[in-house]
């Protein structure tokens, strides 16, 4: 609609208004008003810096651990309590709601979260280790692996072929890794951890069963591939649950001779391996191997290991 038009349908509405009495007429004048046509103003593009709306980076460290309480009572306080813990505090708030910057970083983090559950481990990473990949009864993806985590224990009929075909049979020591919640967890780690326990268990003049990789896996998977290859200790290397914006904590669940109708009380587990914070891979490494030794001494894990010791 242009100017014009707009300008005679305002004028015939002020018409009927002063017919009604529903405004005054102007003291000066019987007649109503004459409405001009609106001026419109034109943007005039200026050779000046380029307008952008982007935001800067939430999750950089300076604006994570910046406190948000308005004039607190002791600024150096908060921000040593802010150092020292990876919690969500001192965020501050507009009324009873969360501000603008903390918002914006809940929703990063949350997105680090989905990403590492919902993608695939890099099989670049898997060829470069030599780890051949097998999966669990889960054929729905990343969906079904969610709703169904008893398909994710049991190893799917194919999986066991190949394992019996491909693996060396009761070994004092077989590692696992399972993508579990978090590829990004198994990307983060896998490369300083592997080695350090393989080493580790070949130093300690152990056999070292062939590794491999399991899609799809649960913790429970290990009592399959305990029935399968009859190890002495089994390791699996997991990705943990991711936490918001924490994606690369990694778990190795341990157990003596696994098998069908083993629970969580019959294995060990060593977590929050990640660097910067947690268990560092390199060191975590070391102690799983200092515990298979332990494992095999008392020939138990989980709760028995812990009432023999």
């Amino acid at each position: 609609m242009d100017d014009a038009k707009l300008a005679a349908i305002v004028e015939v509405v002020v018409k009927e208004l002063l017919a009604t009495g529903a405004i005054a007429a102007p003291a000066t004048s019987a007649t109503p008003p004459v409405i001009e046509p609106p001026v419109v103003a034109t943007a005039t593009l200026t050779s000046g810096p380029a307008l952008t709306i982007d935001l800067p980076d939430p999750t950089t460290p300076e604006r994570r651990y910046a406190p948000g309480v308005r004039q607190p009572a002791d600024p150096d306080g908060l921000r040593a309590l802010i150092a020292a813990t990876t919690a969500r505090i001192g965020v501050g708030r507009t009324g009873p709601r969360y501000t603008t910057a903390s918002l914006l970083l809940f929703q990063a983090d949350h997105a680090i979260t989905q990403d590492a559950l919902y993608r695939d481990v890099d099989p670049r990473l898997l060829s470069e280790l030599g780890l051949f990949s097998v999966e669990t009864r889960i054929t729905g993806g990343k969906q079904e692996y969610l709703l169904r985590p008893d398909l994710g224990r049991q190893l799917s009929d194919e999986a066991k072929r190949l394992i019996r075909e491909r693996c060396a049979k009761n070994p004092a020591v077989q590692l696992v890794v399972g993508d579990g919640l978090s590829a990004a967890a198994i990307e983060a780690n896998l490369r300083q951890i592997l080695p350090v326990i393989k080493q580790g268990v070949q130093a300690a003049g152990l056999s070292f069963g062939t590794p491999f990789f399991v899609k799809h896996c649960r913790v429970g998977v290990m009592n399959d591939i305990g029935e399968l290859l009859q190890p002495e200790v089994l390791i699996l290397l997991i990705g943990e649950r991711p936490g918001l914006g924490r994606a690369d904590s990694m778990s190795a669940y341990m157990a003596y001779r696994p098998k069908p109708g083993d629970t969580d009380a019959d294995r060990d587990v060593i977590c929050n391996i990640f660097e910067g914070g947690g268990t560092n891979p390199l060191e975590a490494g070391a102690f799983v191997v200092q515990l298979a030794q332990k494992m095999r001494r008392h020939q138990a894990s989980g709760v028995k290991l812990k009432l023999a010791t």
